[in-house]
Formats: C-alpha cells, sequence, structure tokens
C-alpha cells in the first residue's frame, strides 16, 4: 500500500513539473521577431533567403530546443556544439526557457516539410 502511494505521488509531482516548465508560443513568437528570425529563415521561418538556411517552421519542438542549446555551446564541446557565428551569437542571450519558447513557437508554425519514403 505505501509502495502504491508512493508512486502516485512521485507520478503526479512528475506531471506538475512538466506544466510548470511549459513552453510559451506567444513569448517564443515575442523572442523571434525581436531576434529577427526571418531576416534568414524567411517569412514565417519557412522561405529561407539562402539555401543554405534551413527551413523552421513546423520543425519538432524538442529538436529546435536542442539545437539552439548546441548553438549556445559551439565549438567547446565538439560531442554536442554546432559551429555557427551567426547562430552562435544569436542564442547566448537567450535562456533555457526561452529557447524552449522559441522551439514551442517554432513548432507551432504551419511547414512544408517533405518526407520521402
Amino acid at each position: 500500500m505505501k509502495f502504491a502511494l508512493i508512486t502516485a505521488v512521485l507520478l503526479s509531482s512528475i506531471g506538475l513539473a512538466s506544466v510548470a516548465n511549459a513552453a510559451s508560443v506567444d513569448k517564443g513568437q515575442a523572442l523571434v521577431e525581436k531576434a529577427n528570425c526571418a531576416s534568414c529563415h524567411g517569412a514565417g521561418l519557412n522561405a529561407p533567403i539562402l539555401p543554405v538556411y534551413p527551413k523552421l517552421a513546423g520543425q519538432y519542438a524538442d529538436y529546435v530546443y536542442y539545437a539552439l542549446k548546441a548553438y549556445k555551446v559551439g565549438n567547446g564541446n565538439a560531442q554536442f556544439g554546432r559551429n555557427n557565428a551567426i547562430m552562435g551569437s544569436q542564442v547566448q542571450n537567450f535562456s533555457e526557457a526561452d529557447m524552449q519558447d522559441i522551439a514551442a513557437y517554432v513548432a507551432s508554425l504551419p511547414g512544408n516539410f517533405v518526407v520521402k519514403k
């Protein structure tokens, strides 16, 4: 009986933690606009100005979050960091919550990714 009670308490606390850490699409939109991400990634973050810049709209939130985190780490960690001077400077002032908000916003946008089978 104690085990069931402890398990229930732990599982409910995990659920509360995820709700408390829920990302905000509105905050993410404000951050994306402030950082002027569309200047490279294009209108709706879905029409890059150059082919080397990725389309972001509709991308999975966890992928965007970890990509931003990797740009923040930079070359300092060869296993995790990404090296790009523009993105590296763009993300330095973002907190973990900011990056989660940006990722939530990007994921909420309609994208036109094509999945080949």
